[in-house]
């Protein structure tokens, strides 16, 4: 992994990109981390123009955006369009909201709607990925949902953005599961996994958890992973502080 392919996930600092002025500010901050590239998500209204343009300023390169569910199912052409002024090749399916997943065929249906999409946004270049959390850990006539999600999609149409926290959460082996998808996983979300003194779990700060990170990048490596996400649904301390502990640790232990 080089230190160039290390992204923020810009949903860790939602709450400080309600606005044009917010966004600004906060990419800047990003940036003096000293993070190269970053996932758009999260963000309040802003022109994609605009946005290019704050991102160009501090030299930031959108390596991937998450949009919104019911549009890269139903009008791809949509997220094509956005892609395109943002110069960018990459988006990933972030939940499935709004999606009944009671049954293995609602499992298939779904999938089946996933390479659709993903078939369109191929022909122009872009590349879908899905993002896992814990549910697609549930299994329907013995076979995991994320195991069907895969296994009824053509690989060109739809890659992996596999999520380390919640393959963990939901009782995977994230490493395992970077070496399932050898030669699909573009992407990968970087989110540390930690018991609190009450015992419960949290997200964490890379390098603050139970997670084996040299294992993990090493194996996302020999997938063929391209970025390496940083990416915390909740933070502890301000989340910009956990943005710079994660790069940190990163810069430290798993660079190349």
């Amino acid at each position: 992994m080089k230190l160039k392919q290390v992204a923020a996930q810009l949903y860790t600092i939602r709450d400080h990109l309600k606005t044009p002025a917010d966004v600004a500010a906060s990419l800047k901050k990003v940036s003096d981390i000293g993070y190269q590239a970053v996932q758009i998500s999260g963000m309040g209204p802003i022109d994609e123009s605009e946005l290019v343009k704050i991102l160009d300023g501090e030299g930031l390169v959108c390596c991937a955006t998450h949009e919104d569910t019911q549009t890269l199912l139903d009008d791809p052409n949509a997220v094509i369009d956005r892609l395109k002024k943002l110069d960018c090749t990459y988006t990933a399916y972030p939940y499935p909201s709004g999606v009944e997943l009671n049954s293995l065929d609602d499992v298939k249906s779904f999938a089946a709607r996933l390479d659709s999409s993903g078939s369109v946004l191929a022909d122009a270049g872009i590349t879908l990925a899905y993002h896992n959390h814990h549910i697609e850990f549930r299994r329907f006539d013995d076979e995991l949902m994320l195991d069907v999600i895969y296994s009824h999609t053509d690989k060109r149409h739809l890659q992996g953005e596999i999520d380390t926290y919640w393959v963990q959460y939901g009782g995977g082996d994230p490493a395992a599961w970077c070496r399932k998808l050898d030669g699909r996983l573009p992407l990968l979300h970087m989110k540390d996994y930690a018991v609190m003194p009450d015992l419960t779990v949290t997200f964490a700060e890379i390098g603050s958890g139970n997670l084996n990170w040299h294992e993990i990048v090493h194996t996302a490596q020999g997938s063929g992973c391209q970025w390496y996400i940083v990416e915390q649904d909740e933070c502890q301390h301000d989340p910009f502080e956990s943005l710079k502990i994660s790069f940190d640790y990163i810069r430290n232990n798993l660079i190349e």
